[in-house]
């Protein structure tokens, strides 16, 4: 591919303050360091370039609970090449890509409050209901010509009055003025509709997979509506 798991992986890391990526045979490895995520490994290989042998053998290899594997394929299809321990999603998440173009501020919806500021390389945007209760947001991090979209989220409260939207548009635009020439992203099924309507263009499909004790293979839902992976 073009390198947009790599750009994938090197924004994300900026996101979510993890490890600089160590480089493996078959991908990258990136502590994160906390209870429930220790380390997740992430296959390069997208569509029909994922190999059986090489999932399994990086599945394989694996002991400690808390870490988890992302690999460009369906779910579907690498579940079953995974063994005893590994918990997997059943419904795939996308690895997503857009061009970035410079555009006009979006206007926010009437009556909430919209906070945008940048800190340690990631951009975030906040907006506050009218009563002052968080109702939506969502961080970028530029690395280069590259930028990554992460944990977009709006509370149920407040979903389809294009809070998501603004969101969007607003990353999209402070990514633009730093430098970036293209948006990726890892989004969960709930949240491709959004992106798509921003005309965010699927690149493959994404297995989540965690590993959490010999003997517990099962599939999970999602439970993360609109969030990146």
């Amino acid at each position: 591919m073009d390198g947009t798991v790599r750009a994938w992986v090197d924004g994300w890391v900026v996101s979510r303050g993890a490890s600089p990526p160590l480089v493996e045979p078959w991908g990258y490895t990136i502590d994160v360091g906390t209870a429930e995520h220790v380390t997740r490994h992430v296959l390069d290989a997208v569509n029909d370039a994922v190999e059986e042998r090489t999932v399994r053998k990086v599945a394989d290899a694996v002991t400690g609970t808390g870490v988890t594997l992302k690999v460009f394929a369906d779910p579907a299809t690498v579940g079953g090449w995974l063994g005893e321990g590994w918990r997997t999603d059943p419904e795939p998440g996308y690895l997503m890509s857009v061009p970035l173009t410079p555009a006009e501020a979006p206007v926010a919806p009437d009556g909430y409050r919209v906070r945008v500021w940048t800190r340690a390389g990631v951009t975030r945007v906040m907006l506050a209901a009218p009563d002052g209760s968080w109702a939506a947001r969502g961080q970028i991090a530029p690395t280069g010509r590259t930028a990554v979209v992460d944990q977009v989220e709006t509370s149920p409260a407040h979903r389809r009055r294009g809070l998501g939207s603004f969101a969007m548009r607003t990353l999209a635009r402070e990514a633009v003025s730093q430098g970036a020439e293209r948006g990726v992203l890892a989004g969960t099924p709930d949240g491709r509709a959004l992106y798509e309507a921003l005309e965010w263009r699927v690149e493959a499909l994404l297995t989540n997979a965690k590993f959490t004790a010999p003997g517990t293979s099962t599939c999970r839902p999602t439970g993360r509506p609109g969030r990146g992976a």
